[in-house]
């Protein structure tokens, strides 16, 4: 299978900030994206425009979200792009209180009928990020947790497929080491992982928190994670790849830093801001990023779907300029990831 681009698609531009989904489709369209992955809050803006809540405070009902799903299946049929995955789905995995992880499970039943009313087979699960009261240190739970949604995705007709992320601030999973244990502890058929250059650099090369952007010994340890990570991951078992950068902080992200949040490690405060397309020096990108896709394509010889799932304060910003611009400058990131790690795809690049 050859690599083919897709974009996740609130990095087009947030639906509160008045970036709607038409728009963001047409600019991926038109800079030839060939997927998105659907991020929830996007379903739910068109489930709340085809059938408005009886208060602000309403929650979209399953009704309005399946039939929002159909919707935009229509629409992304109509522009050729394909849904990789819907995401994310938040806050699952080894949950303290076993009432709220059923209440998951309920969910976990309708987020299946959206995929399904979408048209793809893959649910995009992160690492829980809640604080550390509500998680638990114990892996044996988090992985009979996952094991319990794997096992319901295959009973699904059709089957769904999860795909399991660490994400650099996680409470628990943190690591792709972490992660991918968790995968193999997992052990299901429709159980994988998406690997991701900022979330895997974002942990042990990048410290937004010191004056140097960096950890300890952030070189060797990104090379000593490259070599384990062709060593030892299956690569059937990574079902996407995400390729983004991040910039490097002209200050410390610490009280009193314009992005400092208390209630946020600060890791997760510098990625909701700060991430960056491939390649953007200019705007300050500094991470291994092109080490660590190389390991994703030419080490551990992965192909299928690349997503750019960017998180940057440029997509809350309400220009309607804001969906275009950003589809331009991923799409000529991607060229240059292609060029650079002279990459198979399904067309050229733009």
């Amino acid at each position: 299978m050859p690599n083919k681009l897709a974009i996740s698609s609130m990095s087009l531009g947030r639906c509160y900030a008045g970036h709607s989904l038409d728009q963001k489709l047409d600019a991926a369209q038109r800079w030839g994206y060939k997927g998105i992955e659907l991020f929830h809050e996007d379903l739910a803006d068109i489930a709340d425009s085809l059938y408005p809540p009886s208060s602000s405070y309403s929650a979209p009902s399953e009704a309005s979200q399946i039939a929002a799903a159909r919707h935009i299946y229509r629409m992304c049929s109509t522009r050729g792009l394909e849904i990789v995955c819907l995401q994310p789905f938040l806050h699952y995995d080894g949950l303290l209180d076993r009432l709220e992880h059923r209440r998951h499970l309920q969910k976990l039943h309708l987020w299946i009928e959206l995929a399904h009313e979408l048209g793809t087979d893959m649910i995009q699960v992160p690492a829980n990020f809640l604080p550390s009261d509500y998680v638990s240190t114990d892996v044996n739970l988090i992985v009979a947790d996952l094991q319990e949604i794997a096992d319901i995705g295959l009973l699904a007709d059709p089957p769904i497929r999860f795909a399991y992320e660490s994400l650099c601030w996680s409470t628990r999973i943190d690591t792709w080491e972490l992660c991918w244990e968790v995968v193999r502890r997992v052990d299901r058929p429709n159980f994988g992982m998406c690997l991701d250059t900022f979330n895997i650099a974002g942990r042990i090369y990048a410290d937004p928190t010191s004056p140097t952007g960096r950890t300890h010994n952030s070189e060797m340890a990104v090379r000593k994670s490259i070599a384990s990570l062709i060593q030892k991951v299956d690569v059937s078992k990574v079902f996407y790849v995400q390729v983004v950068d991040a910039a490097r902080l002209k200050e410390p992200l610490l009280p009193g830093h314009p992005y400092y949040n208390p209630e946020q490690p600060a890791r997760m405060s510098w990625s909701r801001n700060c991430r960056l397309f491939y390649g953007e020096k200019e705007h300050g990108a500094y991470l291994p990023v092109k080490d660590i896709a190389t390991a994703f394509f030419h080490g551990l010889g992965f192909s299928g779907w690349v997503s750019l799932e960017l998180f940057n304060s440029r997509m809350s910003d309400e220009g309607t300029e804001v969906p275009e611009e950003l589809a331009m400058r991923g799409a000529l990131s991607w060229a240059r990831l292609v060029k650079d790690l002279k990459l198979v795809t399904d067309t050229p690049p733009v």
